[in-house]
Order: C-alpha cells, then structure tokens, then sequence
C-alpha cells in the first residue's frame, strides 16, 4: 500500500483525475487543499484509491475550549 498526502497526489494525477479516482468532484479536491485539510491518500493492493482525513475531536470548539 502506498500512502501520499491529497497535494501529493493531485500534483502526480491531476486534479480532475484524483477526483474520479476518490469519487469526488474537482472542486471537492481545490476546496479540501485550499483549506490546509489533512487528508492522505491510500492505494490499496487491488488499485483501488482511499482517503481519509486526520482531524482532532472533536472539530468544533467546545465551550470550555472557547472560554
């Protein structure tokens, strides 16, 4: 299994082509890079292409957070 970052791949496939692969559209893909997301991409031994993305929990600031 190889793993890469989503700006990884979209710079070695493309980024209307990274988005067929994910099944998302290519603005799905600007949107997530612009936005700094932590997403990693995963070629599975099959060829099948995975994300998923590292986020604290939760992701919205709680009240104790905020005070």
């Amino acid at each position: 299994m190889k793993e890469t970052s989503l700006d990884e791949f979209v710079t070695e496939k493309g980024q209307s082509e990274a988005a067929r692969l994910l099944g998302v559209t290519p603005p799905a893909i600007y949107k997530a890079i612009a936005a700094g997301r932590h997403i990693r991409v995963i070629e599975l031994p099959d060829g099948v292409f995975q994300a998923s993305e590292l986020r604290p929990f939760p992701s919205q600031p709680t009240k104790l957070q905020v005070a």
